[in-house]
């Protein structure tokens, strides 16, 4: 008897699956619905996962040993990458459009061409000749192993893989991908989820890493079904303004490094050119006689970096007072407005605030509270912070300054861009060892302390 083939309604945000069509979905996205067919399985050949590899081995008998990597010649894309690419990794990368994804790529596909062999570049957005003007612009001089495939069938992209066996595979981008086992349109979540899957056995079965180039949706968040982050080994995202100069790699996931990692390009004519002091080309526009400016020092990955968190207070003419922030968690600050009023006797009930981190970078974790706060202050009270000054520390709703993670690397990164004076939570001040000469540590237990101490 001949199984008939189903459909189903899949949510093209979440990949939740009904079996009829509805308004809004689980997930809270409204008409994201669309009809697919779901085809049966296949019954699985007998025998195709007998033998050795089916038979269970202990952990302590299997070969412990680094993975493989390939330098792509980018010191800033190895550092997120954590060393290199490894051998049949699979990397997804997204970023707005224009952001600079492509033009990476490019230039890591060039280098890895000149220095270990072929690479295949599957563009299924950009026709051959557009993808020649910009390499012409980022590589001076192209190289022989560099090959492209103008093509939206995956099935054919990975046949030409397996007769050339690349070096390193390219696809961009995932959601103009098809593979012909499924009737649905490209770019819908059963297309991006099996194309995906089938990059992820050619990649691990003939160890060729393998970089997918992903959509992002209205919010900046990566596009199509959360299935396909988990099915790779890397999740990389590119941030920025495409009106300024820096743009930001970040990790948000990495089986082969640390997470949160970044790396930091400044996009020439050229290409994207690697920033080797982050730190530095942030705090440029610190400034003794500004107020509402305070330097802050967080770790991002597997580095220290020094900002500069900017605020300013007005006041609120009418109505409610606002709150806008940039590069900031908008909850967050709303904690800390709530502390400054209730346990450092600071009112801003009043006054519209805004904050901003120097740079386009956005902040994740706690270290950054402290700064902000005094930045807020420093605002509201016309005091400024100094030019030799930088603070980190997490801020509690009892209004205390509690202790972070790497304090001791964040002071030696502060004193070795010449910051003379260090408001830290006291915890972390008791525990640092071999404290920089020329630096004096204001160690503070509440925010009310980091307040007077910035006053003297």
């Amino acid at each position: 008897m001949v199984s008939k083939n189903k459909t189903v309604f899949v949510c093209q945000e979440c990949g939740y699956e009904s079996p009829k069509w509805m308004g809004q979905c689980v997930c809270g996205a409204w008409n994201s619905f669309v009809e697919e067919t779901v085809r049966p399985e296949k019954p699985a050949a007998k025998g195709l996962s007998a033998g050795k590899s089916a038979k269970p081995v202990r952990l302590s008998e299997v070969k412990s040993g680094q993975a493989g990597r390939i330098d792509t010649g980018i010191g800033e894309l190895n550092r997120v990458l954590g060393g290199g690419l490894v051998l049949g990794s699979l990397t997804l990368i997204s970023g707005e459009p224009g952001i600079g994804k492509s033009t990476i790529i490019i230039q890591a596909a060039a280098n890895i061409a000149r220095s270990h062999g072929r690479v295949l570049y599957v563009s299924g957005e950009e026709s051959e000749e557009q993808i020649r003007m910009r390499a012409d612009r980022v590589a001076k001089v192209l190289p022989e192993n560099l090959y492209l495939l103008a093509e939206t069938e995956l099935d054919r992209a990975l046949e030409v893989t397996k007769e050339l066996n690349p070096r390193f595979l390219i696809v961009d981008s995932i959601q103009t991908m098809y593979t012909g086992e499924l009737d649905s349109a490209p770019g819908t979540v059963a297309q991006v989820r099996t194309c995906t899957h089938m990059l992820m056995q050619v990649g691990k079965g003939r160890g060729i890493p393998v970089f997918i180039v992903a959509h992002v949706n209205k919010t900046g968040d990566l596009a199509g079904p959360k299935i396909m982050e988990h099915l790779v080994d890397t999740v990389l995202n590119f941030t920025g303004e495409r009106s300024q100069e820096l743009r930001i790699l970040r990790a948000y996931k990495n089986r082969f490094g640390a997470t949160s990692e970044i790396g930091a390009f400044r996009m020439e004519e050229e290409g994207l050119i690697p920033v080797e002091n982050l730190s530095k080309s942030f705090l440029e526009g610190l400034d003794d006689r500004t107020d509402g400016a305070c330097a802050a020092a967080v770790y991002e990955g597997t580095r220290p970096l020094l900002l500069e968190i900017q605020a300013l207070t007005a006041p609120c003419n009418i109505g409610f007072a606002k709150r806008t922030c940039i590069g900031f968690d908008y909850n967050r600050l709303g904690m800390i407005l709530a502390v400054l009023e209730r346990k450092a006797g600071v009112s801003l009930i009043s006054q519209d605030v805004y904050l901003n981190v120097a740079g386009g970078l956005r902040l994740e974790g706690t270290s950054a509270d402290l700064p902000a706060a005094l930045a807020v202050y420093s605002s509201y009270k016309n005091v400024p912070c100094g030019q030799s000054t930088i603070a980190f520390g997490e801020i509690s709703l009892t209004g205390d300054v509690r202790s972070v993670q790497n304090a001791d690397k964040l002071v030696r990164e502060a004193a070795r861009l010449g910051f003379k004076r260090i408001l830290l939570p006291k915890k972390n001040a008791e525990r640092l060892k071999d404290v920089p000469q020329n630096v004096r540590l204001v160690a503070v237990s509440t925010l009310r302390e980091a307040i007077a101490a910035l006053a003297k």
